[in-house]
């Protein structure tokens, strides 16, 4: 075998378990659809309609019930607080064409439950030569077990092909894509099309990394005020990309945190107070700074 068919293998299953879930995406969406158009409100009231109490009130529904309070009353857990907006939520038309369609839905979205489970247990098979590599992976803030085999399958465990972070980044179309000449812009900014997986992982990954308490999370945060949520996510996703590089080429290197609070200690206060009062004398004010007491 060569040296490349165990990564292959688990391309190819990561990049199946990607089309399932896209596949099941979809399905949950008809099944939304096909409750709108009975006037079944249900996403209204319930943040997840899939989950335990959400199947069971669908299952109601299949076997006959029509009775709101009936079925408001399968609510469960937290559920229950909103079983008076469960009453109003159920009171549509839902009728045998739409119960005949929903049985399919739900069958074949378990179905595709069946298969994610499959699939999961054979990635844990094929990502066992590389079980280390994932867990130094998993440590990176937004990144996690399914994310980590993702990104392995897609890049390989062997940095020897890129010589730098810079390399990977460029391959894998996470480079700045902006050229600037004399203080003009050249370009639209695009970065050019990649690799789709790897691009959705690390996109993916970024918007989790976003909403943590970490130096990754602040400098989303940070680049999303001033430039936009879409150039955030290629930011960090790049970030994540340089990350990995380290983690791989180096297996003793491990991933330290910086902080949320990375950015205010190494700020200098000079910078920032010129920086403040450029944008106060911007607004049309005379500024005078005193020093607090």
């Amino acid at each position: 075998m060569s040296r490349a068919a165990p990564i292959r293998r688990l391309r190819d299953l990561t990049r199946y378990r990607i089309d399932l879930v896209g596949a099941r995406t979809a399905e949950k969406n008809r099944v939304e659809k096909l409750l709108e158009d009975a006037c079944i409100k249900l996403s209204v009231v319930a943040s997840d309609i899939f989950g335990v109490s959400g199947r069971e009130m669908m299952a109601a529904l299949i076997a006959g019930e029509r009775n709101p309070k009936v079925l408001a009353q399968l609510a469960r857990a937290s559920m229950r607080k909103k079983i008076s907006e469960l009453e109003e939520a159920f009171s549509g038309h839902f009728d045998d064409h739409h119960r005949f369609l929903l049985a399919r839905m739900l069958a074949r979205i378990d179905g595709i439950d069946a298969d994610i489970t499959a699939v999961d247990e054979q990635i844990e098979v094929q990502l066992a030569p590389f079980a280390g590599a994932a867990e130094h992976l998993d440590e990176i803030p937004g990144i996690g077990p399914v994310a980590a085999a993702i990104i392995l399958a897609e890049i390989g465990a062997d940095m020897t092909r890129f010589p730098t972070a810079g390399h990977l980044c460029s391959w894998s179309k996470f480079s700045p894509g902006i050229n600037s000449s004399a203080g003009k812009t050249k370009g639209n900014g695009s970065t050019g099309h990649g690799n789709r997986y790897l691009a959705r992982v690390l996109g993916e990954a970024a918007v989790v990394a976003g909403k943590t308490d970490t130096f990754l999370g602040e400098r989303y945060r940070r680049i999303a005020r001033r430039r936009g949520r879409k150039r955030a996510i290629v930011a960090i996703g790049r970030s994540i990309l340089v990350i990995v590089w380290h983690l791989l080429q180096d297996p003793n290197v491990r991933f330290r945190d910086l902080g949320a609070d990375h950015f205010s200690r190494h700020t200098n206060p000079d910078t920032s107070k010129r920086n403040h009062v450029r944008q106060l004398e911007a607004l049309g004010y005379t500024v005078t700074l005193t020093r607090a007491a």
